[in-house]
């Protein structure tokens, strides 16, 4: 494996298609402001680094992020890879995370607008996140005590399960279908619009005009509060 330690890079594509890479405590800034820098890599361990240039991981498989930085300037982050790990990462760049398979989030503080569009098998734990259009298009999410703000939340996603979360949103879960919201809270003014197969159980649920148009819906010990036109 070969190893990056306490290096700057600003180029463009500047670790392009290497297998078997450890970056640790590593920068990618600087005046070049080139992207891409580990496109079309796979096998790649970064520990400890800070991203502060645009779309780092394009096309990459087998990828472990841990305890890294990426600001607001790293957009879209994490394109068209498979197995992606990232631990305790802060995610401040638009669109972090798109089209990409077989995702653990772990311990995440993610602030990105129209975040994980498109994406399939993503586990999230211990995580907080701040967008808009969160997780759209998305299929089988397992999320577990992820606390979520933004808007039009979890649209048009598919066989999902939710555990012990707390979202502060809006227009969530619209055309959901195969979903299970288990011990959560769930404050959303038009909660779950023409959704299929959902069950929400054991949740607080705030807002007006929730649960309209519905096919299948389960609630299931559930409190409701201000839903005054459900």
């Amino acid at each position: 494996m070969k190893v990056f330690k306490d290096e700057q890079f600003d180029g463009e594509r500047a670790l392009y298609g290497l297998d078997g890479v450890q970056v640790l405590n590593c920068k990618f800034d600087g005046p070049a402001d080139g992207e891409s820098a580990m496109k079309e890599a796979k096998n790649i361990e970064v520990n400890d680094s800070y991203f502060n240039l645009r779309y780092p991981f394009w096309h990459n498989d087998n990828v472990t992020v841990n305890n890294c930085n990426l600001t607001e300037l790293c957009r879209a982050a994490f394109w068209y890879s498979n197995d992606i790990k990232i631990y305790n990462t802060k995610m401040h760049g638009i669109k972090a995370l798109r089209e990409c398979e077989n995702i653990k989030i772990l311990d995440c503080d993610i602030k990105s607008p129209e975040f994980g569009w498109d994406n399939e098998n993503i586990m999230m734990m211990n995580s907080q996140c701040d967008a808009e259009y969160f997780m759209m298009r998305s299929k089988k999410l397992t999320f577990d005590n992820v606390y979520m703000t933004g808007k039009y939340s979890f649209q048009y996603i598919e066989d999902s399960t939710f555990t012990n979360c707390n979202f502060d949103t809006k227009d969530a879960f619209w055309y959901a279908k195969n979903i299970t919201v288990k011990d959560c809270i769930v404050k959303g003014e038009y909660l779950a619009w023409y959704c299929e197969n959902v069950t929400f159980e054991n949740c607080t649920i705030e807002g007006t005009q929730p649960l309209c148009y519905c096919k299948n819906l389960k609630l299931i010990n559930c409190k409701m509060i201000n839903c005054d036109t459900s």
